[in-house]
């Protein structure tokens, strides 16, 4: 019995120093200053008072409206927004690369330390991938004025909402190198993935060159894997990072990679026609 007890005031130690340890990080960890001062970054409560109207229009409001409303066709809309976050993407993914990320990565992989000149290219990164993230809320609200309310699911809802609140709490609080090659993998992602969109959106003449749309969800998960495989790389190599915004990164993707995974298992195999 005393052993027992002896061994849980240990594992409860232990666990208390780890999260000392990973509050000091989040404390001390080096955050330029003027981000605050930045669109939506005064406080919490614009982005999640965006938040909330798009949940209350998605989920509610709008399905209720377009009840008796014939579809918005919108095409050059979408046309004209799927190009932009095509382009938007495609700078998103560009950054690392002028701002000589990937060679600091390659340099200090596991080091905490950067210049101050670093550190506010990484926030202003960062601030320029929230905003896309908030942009991005338009997918939503674009289904629902076209009436494609099934494809308003649990999914593309939490998702959607979950990378703005993410986003915004890690510029706002801890924006770490981990965010460099996370956000440069969904950047390409997304670079596909609205070019997709975008042929959608230019009308049936041009549906013979989607022939493709399956593995958007491949490239979604192959995503995922490569977060978890290089966030699991810093955590067994104990880089001097804020292992909480890692432990965070690893969790989230292990979430998505069930729900995409689920996705894809329900949407393209499950109803596959069986061969004789």
């Amino acid at each position: 019995m005393e052993s027992a007890v002896k061994n849980t005031t240990t594992a409860m130690a232990e666990i208390m120093h780890m999260v000392v340890d990973n509050y000091n990080e989040l404390v001390e960890h080096t955050k330029d200053p003027t981000v605050d001062s930045w669109l939506l970054m005064s406080s919490p409560w614009p982005v999640f008072s965006i938040l909330a109207c798009y949940l209350y229009f998605v989920l509610y409001l709008g399905p209720k409206v377009m009840a008796n409303h014939k579809p918005f066709q919108l095409t050059g809309v979408l046309i004209a927004y799927n190009f932009v976050q095509v382009i938007f993407s495609i700078f998103l993914a560009y950054l690392p690369f002028q701002e000589s990320a990937f060679s600091y990565l390659i340099n200090n992989a596991c080091s905490a330390h950067r210049t101050a000149e670093f550190s506010r290219a990484l926030s202003s990164g960062a601030w320029w991938y929230f905003f896309a993230k908030v942009t991005e809320l338009l997918d939503t609200i674009f289904f629902v004025l076209r009436k494609k309310q099934s494809q308003v699911t649990f999914l593309h809802v939490y998702h959607h909402t979950i990378t703005v609140i993410f986003s915004w709490v890690y510029l706002k609080y801890i924006p770490g190198e981990q965010g460099i090659v996370i956000a440069f993998l969904n950047s390409l992602v997304h670079v596909a993935m609205y070019t997709y969109y975008l042929i959608a959106a230019m009308g049936p003449k041009y549906q013979k060159y989607l022939w493709w749309k399956r593995y958007m969800t491949w490239i979604q998960l192959i995503q995922f894997c490569l977060m978890v495989a290089y966030m699991l790389g810093l955590l067994a190599y104990d880089c001097k990072l804020p292992k909480a915004l890692t432990l965070f990164f690893v969790g989230n993707s292990v979430v998505f990679l069930f729900l995409f995974s689920d996705f894809y298992r329900k949407a393209y195999v499950k109803n596959k026609p069986k061969v004789n």
